[in-house]
């Protein structure tokens, strides 16, 4: 892929960074994120069996319900005085989800009202119902389709995840996170920023700065470069696979393609460390990073920035790596547990949630994505601007109410 032009150089403003921003247009209207795509939820230790949880993505209250093994998603708000119904679980029933507070009960399967628990002959019964959301779980970790209840139809999961990596891309491919024997494991938590922010600050190849010094770093003697430069078009890949993943690639595995600033002889400043470390990092759409070989060979970091409200996202941090038996399996954990959750997950990513933060007063109230500087760092973020901008499926609009926030109205339909 070509460099952009219109932000290589910081001095050519005006006319030409208007024009390269309407190519992005469709980004900058997601604030709440994009519709019609798959987001985690939950992880599966987070949902026991009879219990009921409440999450927001994008915009949209949904109530997680685990019966029998299997679970459900539905829309988090009754019909009858609109209450949030994962504020108080109430199971009575392994195929209803009941409201706490007048016991209107909903089929986990369908969302429609099957009975009131003190009107249990009441003419509405079978007439209204609450929308559903498809839902997948896989290694520990539930997924939620989220969208427009009518998209038909649901596109499969591994279109919305990062491309699937193959001993012809690399001889030492790290484990993809639907696959069978692997160790998946990690947190998530609140970030006080639009999820847009969040994806650019994963995947900003100037932002190193920020990480030196970082424990991790340090210990394991790596050499961190200060950033990188994209010197050729290989630097930066379009993934746009058919019926697949779509995004950007930073071929960080191509030293010929990047120079690897070392050295800033205006501050006399150097990057530390001895040992050469290639990585490679890449972005999806609706949200997605993946860091191959981080934070060690062999291991892969991925990262989604689900959107929640406007100034909020819900960021996931989980590592995966092969597990092909129980040796593999003890390994990974003593590695998770004692290293990189607290060295990696949390110390070292806690800068990129400082950074992000930081940056969401400017975007939020300083008209920032038209007055932004960009320079030549920022073409691998432009790319995955215009990318979002063409393949995702559609624009969350921005919630009018808590009963109308695109998860149904009276009958479950928009």
């Amino acid at each position: 892929m070509g460099a952009d032009e219109s932000v290589r150089n910081a001095s050519g403003a005006g006319k030409a960074a208007a024009s390269s921003r309407r190519q992005w247009t469709p980004y900058l209207e997601a604030t709440s994120g994009f519709k019609n795509h798959w987001y985690p939820a939950l992880f599966s230790h987070e949902l026991k069996d009879n219990d009921v949880k409440g999450v927001l993505i994008a915009g949209h209250e949904i109530a997680l319900r685990r019966a029998k093994g299997k679970t459900y998603a539905l829309q988090d708000r009754c019909l009858h005085r609109g209450v949030r119904m994962s504020r108080r679980p109430l199971c009575l029933s392994d195929e209803l989800m009941s409201c706490w507070y007048h016991g209107y009960s909903y089929g986990l399967e369908d969302g429609v009202l099957r009975t009131i628990v003190a009107s249990p002959d009441d003419p509405i019964l079978g007439k209204v119902r609450i929308r559903t959301y498809p839902v997948e779980e896989h290694n520990g970790m539930i997924f939620v389709f989220v969208g427009d209840e009518d998209y038909k139809p649901v596109p499969p999961l591994s279109s919305d995840l990062p491309l699937r990596i193959g001993a012809d891309e690399d001889p030492q491919a790290v484990a993809y996170v639907l696959d069978e024997h692997v160790f998946v494991r990690g947190i998530h938590r609140t970030g006080n920023s639009n999820w847009r922010l969040a994806v650019e600050n994963g995947y900003d190849p100037g932002h190193w700065l920020i990480h030196m010094g970082n424990t991790i770093i340090a210990s394991a003697d790596v050499l961190f470069p200060l950033g990188a430069q994209p010197v050729s078009d290989e630097a930066v890949r379009v993934i746009e696979e058919e019926d697949g993943p779509k995004g950007v690639m930073m071929m960080y595995n191509r030293p010929e393609a990047w120079n690897m600033v070392l050295e800033n002889p205006v501050l006399g400043l150097k990057a530390r460390g001895t040992k050469p470390y290639y990585l490679r990092t890449s972005m999806y759409v609706p949200g997605v990073l993946l860091v191959e070989h981080w934070p060690i060979p062999g291991w892969a970091q991925y990262e989604w920035y689900v959107p929640t409200d406007e100034t909020h996202h819900e960021y996931w941090e989980v590592l995966v790596a092969h597990c092909r038996n129980e040796a593999d399996l003890k390994d990974a954990e003593y590695r998770y547990n004692n290293v990189f959750e607290p060295l990696a997950l949390r110390d070292f990513n806690d800068n990129d949630l400082f950074a992000r933060e930081a940056m969401q007063p400017f975007y939020e109230t300083g008209d920032g994505w038209n007055k932004e500087t960009l320079c030549q760092l920022d073409n691998a973020l432009t790319a995955w601007r215009k990318v979002a901008s063409r393949y995702n499926r559609g624009i969350q609009e921005r919630p009018a109410s808590p009963q109308t926030n695109g998860a149904g109205g009276g009958n479950g339909h928009r």
